[in-house]
Formats: structure tokens, sequence, C-alpha cells
């Protein structure tokens, strides 16, 4: 059996965690940098990082609209600035997005970068706990009937999916623990 080819989106965050964690969780990580790129891959990672930053580099590299189609077809996973890109309405600031998530997302709504944290969760259908690491966290403030919270913090969705999509507020590349990484490796045919 191959491996399952995942890209992760490569112009600005954490993306080499992101790839380390796949190739833990038994997947082929390929980089992602030009739409050429996605042709190749059966799933995407869009990485945390600085949201706005994202969104412009996106636009640049004329990615934004081949990763929205991308999303029509193949899953996406968001984490942290991520998961602002794929929620369908941001605020603090209100921002563009892809949309390809019936979530609303506040940025940085856990506070500046030393109310960043380690928290443990309780997700739907694990066994144990999970580590979770919220560095300058978005909270998500609304998760619309298509979507299904997996986990919350502090009484707000932290983990969500939707279809093909998932999206968390934390960051599970920078922890050993490939749980969240398989998770979304089985939503990958």
């Amino acid at each position: 059996m191959s491996k399952k080819k995942v890209g992760v989106l490569a112009l600005q965050g954490d993306f080499e965690a992101h790839r380390n964690a796949l190739e833990r969780a038994g997947a082929e990580a390929i980089e992602v940098r030009s739409a050429a790129d996605l042709s190749g891959v059966d799933g995407l990672i869009i990485p945390g990082g600085e949201s706005t930053t994202m969104m412009k580099l996106l636009e640049q590299e004329k990615l934004l609209e081949p990763i929205a189609d991308f999303g029509q077809r193949k899953p996406i996973f968001g984490t942290c600035a991520g998961a602002i890109l794929l929620a369908c309405d941001v605020s603090n600031p209100a921002q563009k997005s892809l949309g390809l998530m019936d979530i609303s997302i506040q940025r940085n709504g856990y506070g500046r970068q030393l109310e960043s944290r380690i928290a443990w969760l309780h997700p739907a259908g694990f066994d144990q706990d999970l580590e979770a690491v919220f560095i300058r966290a978005p909270i998500i403030r609304r998760a619309g009937p298509a979507a299904r919270v997996l986990a919350t913090y502090d009484g707000d969705p932290v983990l969500v999916e939707q279809g093909r999509h998932m999206a968390a507020t934390f960051h599970p590349e920078l922890t050993a623990d490939p749980r969240i990484h398989l998770m979304f490796l089985g939503k990958i045919p």
C-alpha cells in the first residue's frame, strides 16, 4: 500500500513541523508553493503562522483560487492561522478567507503571545486526553450546522470537522502525539 501524499502549504508559518508530524504518522509530506504542486497531493494542511501575511502570499503566488478549488474535491486541514483561512467569517479584524468551513473565527481570541498556553483536551472519539499548544490562538465563535465540534476549550470549539475538512485553533504538530494528523489522514481516500 502506498503512502498518502499530503501537501503542506509552505509559504509562511510552521510548515516544517507539520511535514515532520505527517511523516511520523506514516504519510508522505510534500511542500506546496505553487498551484502545480497541488496536483500531486491527496490532501493539504494549511499551517499556523500569520493569517494576514499568508493571505497576501496566497494572492501574490496566485494560489487562492487553486486552493479553494482543491478544497471542493479534497480534504484540507487548517491549524491556527490555517483555521482562520478555512473559515467563512473572520473578525478582529475582518479579513478575506477561503470560506470552506461554516465557522466564524476571531483572530488572536485568547490574547497576545504572552497568553499562549498548553491545555489538555478531551476530543470526541479519543480514549485519552490530548495535549494542545495554543499560540496567539484564534477562537471559533460559531460552528454552523454542517460543522461538527470535536473538542472544546473553556466552552469554545477548538477542533472542528466539516465533511472532508478539519480546523484546529491549536498546534497539533508541536507535540509528539500523532492522533490529530492520523484523524486527518483518515479523511483522505
